[in-house]
C-alpha cells in the first residue's frame, strides 16, 4: 500500500496562469522595480555630492580639533570641533529626557491604557506632534522657556524643542515593537503567578528591546538636523561653548547656515566650510545608524 507521504509533492508553477496575468504580474515587478530605481537616484546623488565637495575638508586634523573662534568668514582655517560639541550635547540632553518619557508612554498605551480614555487622549496628542513642523516646536519653547519663564535662549532651550519631535516617533516605535511581542509569552508568564509589571519589565520588553533601541537611534538621527531651534533659541557661537543653559552655542546646522549667509557658494572658503559641516553631520548620522543596528543584533533573543 503506498501511503500519502510517498506521493511526490507538486511545486507551484505558472503553467496553468493565463496570459493577462503573466502580463499583469510582469508591469507590477517593472513598476516596483523603477519606483525603487527612482527613490535611490537622489538620495544617492545627494550623498555622493556631499561626500565630493566635503571630504577635502574633514581630511584636515584641525577640522575636527579646533573650532572658529577668532577666524574671519574668509580666512581659510579652523575647523567644526565647536559645533560637532554643540551638536552631541544638545542630542545628548534631549535624549536623556525623551527616551524615558516616550517608552514608558509606548508601555502605557499597549499594556495599560490602549481602550482607556486617557489612552486614546494620548494617541490622539501624540498624532498631533508626529506632524509639527520643528519651527512650531521652537516658537512654543521660546514662548514658555523664554518670554513667559524669562529663562535665556540656549542649547537646553533647543534640547527642549527636540524633545517635542523625538517623543512622538519613540513613541511610535516602541508601541510597535511590543505589539509583535506575541501574547503567549505574556500568558505563560501570568499562568506562572508572575505580576503583570515584571512580566513586561523581565519578559516583553527585552524581547523587544532591539527594535525599541533602533527606533530611538534614528529619532534622535532625524532631530539632531533640525536648523529653526538653533534659529530661534540660540545663537551661533563659533567658539566652544559647554555651557547648556547660558550663551551662544555651535552646532553643525547652525554652522551650515552661517556659512551660506557669510557668502557659501560666492567665495570658496565658506563654501569648503559649509559642505564640510554637511559632510560631518552625515557622518554623526550614519554612525548612529550604525549603532542602532549593532545594539538592535546585541539585544535580539538568541535563538536556541
Amino acid at each position: 500500500m503506498t501511503s500519502t507521504l510517498d506521493k511526490p509533492v507538486k511545486v507551484a508553477t505558472f503553467q496553468g496562469v493565463s496570459l493577462r496575468r503573466k502580463i499583469t504580474n510582469n508591469i507590477a515587478t517593472v513598476l516596483v522595480t523603477a519606483s525603487v530605481v527612482i527613490a535611490v537616484i537622489p538620495l544617492v546623488w545627494v550623498l555622493v555630492t556631499v561626500v565630493v565637495k566635503g571630504v577635502g575638508v574633514v581630511t584636515s586634523s584641525t577640522w575636527w580639533f579646533n573650532s572658529q573662534a577668532g577666524m574671519t568668514a574668509f580666512q581659510a582655517g579652523g575647523g567644526a570641533y565647536h559645533a560637532i560639541v554643540g551638536t552631541l550635547l544638545q542630542g545628548l540632553v534631549c535624549a536623556v529626557i525623551s527616551i524615558p518619557i516616550g517608552v514608558f508612554v509606548g508601555i502605557y498605551l499597549v499594556e495599560y491604557g490602549g481602550g482607556t480614555r486617557l489612552g486614546k487622549l494620548t494617541t490622539f496628542m501624540v498624532d498631533i506632534l508626529t506632524g509639527v513642523p520643528s519651527i512650531v516646536a521652537a516658537l512654543f519653547i521660546y514662548a514658555l522657556w523664554v518670554a513667559t519663564l524669562g529663562f535665556q535662549r540656549s542649547g537646553f532651550a533647543v534640547s527642549l524643542s527636540l524633545v517635542l519631535l523625538m517623543i512622538p516617533v519613540i513613541v511610535r516605535s516602541t508601541e510597535e515593537m511590543l505589539r509583535i511581542v506575541p501574547m503567549d509569552l505574556r500568558e505563560a508568564s501570568y499562568a506562572l503567578g508572575v505580576p503583570k509589571w515584571k512580566t513586561i519589565s523581565a519578559i516583553v520588553v527585552p524581547t523587544a528591546l532591539s527594535g525599541i533601541v533602533t527606533g530611538i537611534l534614528l529619532a534622535l538621527a532625524r532631530v539632531m538636523g533640525e536648523t529653526a531651534p538653533l534659529l530661534i533659541l540660540v545663537g551661533y557661537a563659533q567658539a566652544i561653548n559647554f555651557d547648556m543653559f547660558s550663551g551662544f552655542m555651535g552646532s553643525l546646522p547652525g554652522m551650515m547656515y552661517d556659512q551660506t549667509s557669510a557668502g557659501a557658494g560666492a567665495n570658496p572658503v565658506p563654501t569648503d566650510r559649509l559642505w564640510g559641516a554637511a559632510f560631518t553631520l552625515i557622518v554623526l548620522i550614519a554612525l548612529l545608524n550604525v549603532g542602532a543596528r549593532f545594539v538592535a543584533k546585541f539585544f535580539a533573543p538568541k535563538k536556541v
